[in-house]
């Protein structure tokens, strides 16, 4: 019985916060007749976008009211207006079929969040009076579930009308697939031209000195009187070591497209190999991977990589010798976990690596987030989804 009590408790607790955000909203809806209604036209184009955003808030706060109640959370499409000019953000706010959404059930929820109103009856009828405990525990068990079944009844009403439709979800799918091939892009086009400079730069400039080293010794042995041996044995020599150079570094523009560590020890151990050569204290947390089924290469190559540039930012700019990193199985894929106890204050903007690696993630519809205050400390978590 204790626990048909706490739960009418917590439906009560629901229901009141939709009673006053029911007298809530019908005041708002009044304010916002008066200021935008009857003022002038140009000061209610202006108030108009401010007062959807304003909107758009408080249909959030609902649907975080009955995540928490239901546990089960409802999806929201808006157009974007912020950062757009006066007119535009009029007409996006206006056109924005989230608003009439979100004042459909602004009306609707005025009536039935009304409902909260009805707890108090049945807590009195179910609960004693003057010390009576006659009926008392049946009373409880048949009136008060009525509060929980109210609370119910609320946050499937709100679910339906604050849903959005799935031309909305489909729309806003779509713009944020068109940015993240923008991104996907961008980053491609900035790996490439990683690769063709340092080939340019290392592999290429290398090559033609030991070509010309090779031209130099042919030359050596060609010359009259018999050549110059030992000229020639000394430049062959020198060719020798450009080339081991020169497939040095082949192998690393390989290892910053794909790492064969990757694929020769999976990303466990690619993982605990990052940690020893990166010269600092780092505890470790991959042992989950270490058995069991692996990760598509794709999605051990984007973890391998963030996890590779948070420790090297980490070693060069945060000052602190000991970081953490973890990775774990998850329902929905992979998630990655970095932190260092540094000084903080890494932006993407600075050229840190971070915005390629994000770019990275993005491609596989995954997330990343970065967190690193003044005084630190660093965090660079991400989760990267697929099927096990």
């Amino acid at each position: 019985m204790g626990k048909t009590v706490r739960q009418a408790a917590r439906a009560t607790a629901h229901l009141s916060k939709g009673v006053a955000m029911a007298f809530g909203t019908y005041l708002f809806v009044v304010v916002l007749e008066i200021t935008t209604i009857g003022t002038v036209f140009v000061i209610g184009a202006w108030m108009l976008p401010e007062a959807v955003l304003l909107v758009r808030r408080i249909a959030g706060a609902k649907r975080r009211q009955v995540a928490g109640w239901s546990g089960r959370g409802i999806a929201e499409a808006y157009r974007p207006l912020d950062g757009l000019p006066l007119r535009e953000r009029f007409v996006a706010a206006v056109r924005d079929p989230g608003t009439l959404r979100d004042l459909r059930w602004m009306v609707a929820h005025y009536g039935y969040g009304l409902l909260g109103l009805l707890a108090v009856p049945l807590w009195i009828v179910g609960l004693p009076v003057d010390g009576v405990r006659c009926g008392l525990l049946r009373r409880r068990a048949v009136v008060l579930p009525l509060i929980g079944r109210l609370a119910d009844l609320d946050a499937r009403w709100s679910a339906a009308l604050l849903k959005p439709s799935p031309k909305a979800l489909l729309t806003e799918r779509v713009e944020e697939l068109a940015e993240t091939r923008a991104g996907v892009i961008a980053a491609h086009e900035a790996e490439l031209r990683r690769i063709e400079r340092d080939l340019h730069d290392g592999t290429q400039a290398r090559l033609v000195s030991l070509s010309m080293r090779i031209g130099l010794a042919k030359r050596a042995y060609d010359r009259e009187g018999g050549g110059d041996p030992e000229a020639a044995r000394a430049l062959l020599a020198q060719a020798q070591d450009q080339a081991e150079e020169a497939l040095t570094e082949l192998r690393l523009v390989v290892r910053g497209i794909h790492p064969p560590i990757l694929t020769d020890r999976g990303l466990a151990g690619a993982v605990r190999a990052l940690a020893a050569s990166s010269g600092l204290e780092v505890a470790l947390d991959v042992e989950e991977l270490a058995t069991g089924p692996r990760a598509p290469a794709a999605v051990e190559a984007a973890a391998y990589f963030l996890v590779a540039e948070a420790l090297t930012n980490a070693a060069k700019h945060s000052g602190s010798e000991r970081a953490q990193v973890r990775l774990a199985r998850a329902p929905y894929g992979l998630t990655v976990f970095v932190r260092d106890e540094g000084k903080g204050g890494a932006d993407e903007a600075d050229g840190t690596g971070l915005l390629g690696m994000r770019r990275r993630i993005a491609a596989l519809d995954g997330t990343a987030r970065v967190s690193s205050p003044a005084g630190g400390p660093t965090v660079v978590e991400a989760e990267l989804p697929y099927a096990w």
